[in-house]
């Protein structure tokens, strides 16, 4: 087991003020304007992806010249507002996406380090209460519980990559 300390974070109290205060703006800000989908409804819509965003925009100039080509119950301008929101949207999501993405890659990296660490600590231990030293089993017989349930009994956790 490996004991390379990649990351060390502690954010302090002012600092966490500020961003949870920076993503209530952001969620109060951005609320009027987002919608929810089951799993269902997601499945069910047709997808704009990459591909088709060419294809909607050049629809949008051919509509709005030559509007005769669009059926009555076509709406012009809401296809256009439609499509600026999907433009927009992406942008703020692209961001966020960056964001949330290191995020997600630093609790990993924290909760590897905090894990790895729990192991050696849990190694020592084990061994200790092998070797019978005083107050060594207790703390054995507790920490081991969370390899019982996860390997059949056995007491014994998987190997921490190095």
């Amino acid at each position: 087991m490996s004991t390379n300390n990649r990351i060390s974070i502690e954010i302090g109290p002012e600092d966490l003020d500020k961003i949870n205060a920076a993503v209530q703006v952001l969620n109060e800000t951005l609320k009027p304007y987002l919608q929810s989908l089951t799993a269902d409804q997601r499945q069910e819509l047709p997808k704009m992806g990459d591909g088709s965003e060419p294809f909607v925009s050049k629809t949008i100039d051919y509509a709005k010249v030559n509007g005769e080509f669009a059926p009555v119950f076509m709406d012009v301008a809401e296809l256009e507002r439609d499509y600026g929101a999907v433009r927009t949207l992406n942008g703020l999501y692209r961001s966020l996406l960056q964001l949330t993405r290191q995020l997600d890659d630093s609790i990993m990296l924290s909760g590897s380090e905090a894990y790895t660490s729990a192991l050696i600590y849990y190694n020592s231990v084990k061994l200790a209460t092998k070797m019978n030293v005083p107050n060594a089993k207790p703390i054995f017989e507790d920490l081991r519980q969370r390899f019982a349930r996860a390997t059949g009994g056995n007491g014994e956790p998987p190997e921490a990559e190095a």
